[in-house]
């Protein structure tokens, strides 16, 4: 959030020193305590010179990555990528845990832990059959002029269309899914044009 207050940087400045030769800043800089940690120390006292100036480089550092983010497209389009991916791995995540609105049903840990292994388990395989649809797909000679490197790059394992999550799956433990069929279907090529 932008602000119109300055930027206390003479409060910032009187305290750095001290505060620079202090344990809480060797123990950010040395990694045993967070900076979250060591605020929260000062909650009770919000009018300690420390917590003061660590609030004003807070505000300093977010104010330099809003401005920075505003000019740079590159990281504007880096960030809105990541963002991407994450959003649809949030998507693979609400279709495999589909109850209770994606939300773990039980309190006790050991059993919140179970269904986080299993959903990543469940993850991993998804991604593991996508991906080799992906590469037996990709592998036909057909494919190799229609798609550019770019469009290769753009390819995503993260899909659900191959699910039935809501319906009744039989298991054929005595086969396994056949995903270098001999005749893959053939591109339609006008469709791909259009």
């Amino acid at each position: 959030m932008l602000t119109d207050a300055p930027v206390g940087w003479l409060a910032a400045a009187v305290v750095a020193k001290p505060f620079a030769r202090s344990a809480n800043a060797t123990a950010i800089r040395v990694g045993t305590a967070t900076t979250e940690a060591i605020l929260r120390r000062f909650t009770r006292n919000a009018s300690h010179p420390v917590y003061q100036a660590m609030l004003e480089l807070g505000r300093a550092q977010k104010t330099i990555f809003i401005a920075r983010y505003l000019r740079d497209r590159d990281l504007q389009r880096e960030i809105n990528s990541g963002l991407n991916i994450v959003e649809g791995w949030h998507d693979v995540n609400d279709t495999i845990l589909f109850g209770n609105s994606g939300e773990l049903a039980s309190n006790p840990r050991d059993q919140q832990e179970l269904a986080v292994l299993s959903l990543h388990l469940l993850q991993a395989a998804l991604i593991y059959i996508n991906t080799l649809m992906i590469q037996d797909i990709l592998a036909e000679p057909a494919w190799g002029g229609i798609l550019t490197d770019e469009d290769k790059r753009g390819v995503n394992p993260l899909f659900t269309s191959n699910m039935t999550p809501y319906g009744e799956v039989k298991i054929n433990m005595t086969s396994r899914l056949d995903l270098s069929d001999p005749t893959p279907p053939e591109p339609d090529l006008d469709a791909l044009a259009a």
